[in-house]
């Protein structure tokens, strides 16, 4: 995008790096410098929670809404009956309908926080396309909207393309006519709320451009997508993953201090991007993060930050103090000081090993090691032990031979192992 945009809202997105390709670029600036707009992304209910990859989404539709347009969150209660091929490889799994429903619900409580649904002209509006997609009719739809579609041009779409040429995976009819329900959405979302603008990740490139085709050619008026990046590593990991798996919103997924942990955890080279796309800090603050950065990277300044800013953004001030005490607790080795309830969410993500009460009685501290999987051997577990690698509730551990009890526990049930400076282990005592 060339820089100068009008739009206080495209003038942010690009120097945050939010912007991978719009539509009319030029006339969209002018658009939205004109006038509060209405402007949506949709999210469909294929889990139970959103994860970390949603917050560019929703934390773009909540930078419109600051800056004086209406967001429009679309929970996809049709589409995700049907899903979407974007970027998938293969077939999605159809989900019972009844599951559909209850992930839309879900979804739809856990993006209200992000939103001001009571701001007069710019209150946020949160709608759930299964009330329109499932009262169509096969033959008016048809006729009024499949009509207004090419098919040649619907083939060429990269995530239709990627499929048709893989003799493994192909696909369906039922997932090839997600980007005409996509349209369809942005088309009642036009006539309802006066809608102009979409926004999604980059893979929703063809699926937003389709929608903007059929209200020029069904209304004859000018609408607006833009796309948003899916975000990527440094290093090449993938983004919103962990050892225990995917980042979630939903806290009984992801507790807050994982989530705290997961962006404190964050490289070097990817900090100043990551508080550009996840937080609501201005260009002062991350630049002089940026330069704390560059001139004193053993602090961590920018990642503690980073992982204030978000963790409050998603679970609240009251979640993110106690996951930073946490923090401080295993930093310091001193887990006494945790509540049984923080020693809970502490070690919700650690793998774990239970263990019996018979267990209990005849294990020995190397002995665990090795079911734990920390120690190949018996002999390796007492070289851990003997260079001091090995601490047991945040104490350092010195006899090998020390026997595994309850009295050994914390708050009689656990016992958590660190080998080295981050490995960490749960014994959960059954």
């Amino acid at each position: 995008m060339r820089t100068g945009a009008r739009s206080q809202l495209l003038g942010d997105f690009e120097w945050r790096g939010l912007i991978v390709d719009a539509t009319s670029l030029g006339e969209l600036d002018a658009h939205l410098a004109g006038a509060p707009r209405s402007i949506y992304c949709g999210f469909d209910p294929t889990a139970d929670s959103l994860h970390v990859g949603s917050l560019v989404p929703l934390l773009a539709l909540r930078r419109a809404q600051l800056m004086g347009h209406r967001p429009i969150v679309l929970v996809g209660g049709g589409t995700g009956l049907i899903g979407d091929p974007s970027g998938k490889s293969g077939e999605r799994l159809l989900n019972l309908e009844e599951q559909v429903a209850e992930w839309a619900e879900r979804l739809k409580r856990q993006v209200e926080r992000f939103f001001d649904f009571t701001g007069g002209a710019r209150a946020a509006v949160l709608a759930d396309n299964y009330q329109w997609l499932s009262k169509l009719e096969v033959i008016s739809f048809l006729r009024d909207v499949g009509k207004h579609f090419s098919l040649g041009s619907m083939l060429a779409r990269e995530s239709v393309r990627s499929r048709m040429s893989r003799a493994d995976a192909g696909l369906s009819y039922t997932e090839f006519s997600y980007q005409v329900l996509q349209a369809y959405d942005f088309l009642c979302l036009f006539r309802q709320h006066s809608c102009t603008v979409q926004i999604g990740g980059s893979d929703q490139w063809g699926n937003i451009t389709a929608g903007t085709d059929l209200i020029r050619r069904v209304e004859g008026a000018a609408a607006f997508g833009l796309t948003l990046p899916l975000i990527e590593k440094a290093d090449g990991t993938k983004f919103g993953k962990t050892e225990g798996g995917t980042v979630w919103l939903d806290a009984a997924k992801t507790s807050p201090y994982e989530m705290y942990q997961f962006w404190l955890n964050t490289s070097d080279a990817d900090v100043v991007g990551f508080l550009k796309y996840f937080t609501f800090l201005g260009r002062e603050p991350i630049d002089d993060l940026q330069t704390q950065v560059r001139r004193h990277p053993e602090t961590r300044e920018a990642q503690r930050v980073l992982a204030r800013e978000v963790t409050t953004l998603v679970h609240g001030d009251a979640a993110t103090r106690e996951a930073e005490e946490i923090s401080a607790a295993f930093f310091s080795g001193d887990l006494g000081q945790l509540t049984e309830r923080q020693l809970v969410q502490a070690c919700q993500g650690m793998p774990t090993t239970v263990l019996t009460e018979a267990e209990l009685r005849s294990l020995s501290i190397v002995e665990l090691l090795t079911r734990a999987g920390l120690a190949e051997s018996k002999r390796r577990g007492r070289e851990l032990i003997a260079a001091g690698a090995i601490h047991v509730n945040g104490q350092p551990v010195r006899d090998p031979d020390t026997q595994v009890s309850r009295d050994l526990a914390r708050y009689g049930r656990f016992i958590v192992i660190r080998k080295g400076k981050k490995t960490y282990h749960l014994a959960m005592v059954a």
